[in-house]
């Protein structure tokens, strides 16, 4: 067991740095182009609508949140929640609001 315990900052340690690689991989790609798609436009703008939200929206939303920096945590004791959450969903309001152009009344 002290082997174990002798280890848990070692695997802590390569579990924040693996992190931090999928991060800054993530956040490289994503400086390209759009950052919504006209699919996660349309059901972000339905899920401010209070319409009653339907499963593919809320993967779409967290698509875009995932997208944004956003990881939900494999482990159960996540130390930023909810501030990476909210700080996730602060660009994704951003994005909403200078790439998604509401369509016009027909």
């Amino acid at each position: 067991m002290k082997s174990l315990s002798r280890m848990s900052p070692t695997l802590t340690a390569l579990a924040l740095l693996l992190a931090g690689c999928a991060i800054g991989v993530s956040q490289s790609v994503q400086q390209s182009g759009p950052h919504l798609s006209p699919t996660e436009c349309r059901d972000l703008a339905a899920l401010r609508s209070n319409a009653p939200p339907t499963m593919a929206q809320h993967q779409s939303e967290l698509a875009a949140l995932r997208k944004a920096g956003y990881n939900p945590s494999p482990w159960y004791d996540d130390p930023y929640y909810p501030d990476d959450l909210q700080a996730a969903q602060r660009v994704v309001d951003y994005w909403f609001n200078t790439e998604c152009h509401p369509s016009a009344p027909g």
